[in-house]
């Protein structure tokens, strides 16, 4: 049986999304993966019956010297252990050992993750500027970052059908198989997406969209647009997740 570790890789994610898995879990185990592959390929690994679990323990330390913190670290360990159990179950190999099983699962750091605070929310704000769409737009989507908590993907995914700028209501489509809910922006927030509406000039069905206005705004697309503002304000820039953790111990948007 042919064992070759990049054929059984794309199999497992076609599976994954055979299983109907969200486009952001897709993705973790393709990077994840990917790694993986790369590490391979410097020890001459092709097939996955050549992995043994001291090639497991070479390739955490290869992540951590390639600069991966724990976190990152833990995160290829996951992904790696569930695409060999998947095999594992795929196949039935005879005689074949699960070599993950006998490698520990690496610790990860139990240091909390601070919150974007508001002085830096207001920072980035400040930057934004108040007679362009770029900065009407940027500005109206710190403050509902801030004001709804969402996930990224779920903040992304938001189409203008599903927000009404007067009452507030937000009908947000779960990105974890939940049902969807609905959220309600307050009255500041309600007012820069009426300013940020007033300024769209085609129509596309995504709420967010990119600088020409012609697509809708991707997770990096967004990521790129917090990274030069946070330069602007002068502040670390932050992970997107940090607006939900702020948002779990807070419902003020300082503006």
């Amino acid at each position: 049986m042919d064992t070759d570790l990049i054929t059984w890789i794309e199999a497992f994610l076609f599976d994954r999304k055979a299983q109907n898995v969200t486009k952001g879990t897709l993705y973790f185990y393709r990077a994840h993966l990917n790694l993986f592959i790369k590490f391979c390929e410097t020890q001459l690994l092709t097939k996955i019956d050549q992995i043994e679990p001291g090639s497991i323990r070479q390739y955490l330390i290869w992540l951590e010297n390639g600069g991966h913190n724990p976190g990152g670290i833990n995160a290829c360990y996951r992904a790696l252990r569930a695409f060999l159990f998947w095999w594992e179950n795929e196949v039935e190999p005879e005689g074949w050992k699960n070599p993950i099983c006998k490698v520990k699962e690496p610790k990860v750091g139990l240091d909390p993750r601070e919150p974007v605070h508001f002085e830096t929310v207001k920072a980035l704000i400040d930057t934004c500027p108040k007679d362009n769409f770029n900065g009407i737009r940027d500005k109206a989507i710190f403050m509902c970052l801030l004001d709804t908590g969402v996930r990224a993907n779920e903040f992304l995914n938001i189409n203008r059908a599903d927000i009404n700028p007067y009452t507030g209501e937000n009908l947000i489509r779960s990105e974890k198989g939940k049902k969807p809910r609905t959220l309600f922006i307050i009255q500041k927030t309600r007012k820069v997406i009426r300013q940020y509406l007033k300024l769209r000039i085609t129509y596309s069905p995504a709420l967010w969209v990119t600088d020409d206005q012609a697509e809708r705004l991707t997770y990096w697309g967004l990521k790129s647009m917090v990274v030069p503002r946070s330069r602007l304000a002068g502040v670390k820039t932050r992970e997107l997740h940090a607006f939900r953790r702020q948002f779990a111990i807070s419902c003020y948007v300082p503006v």
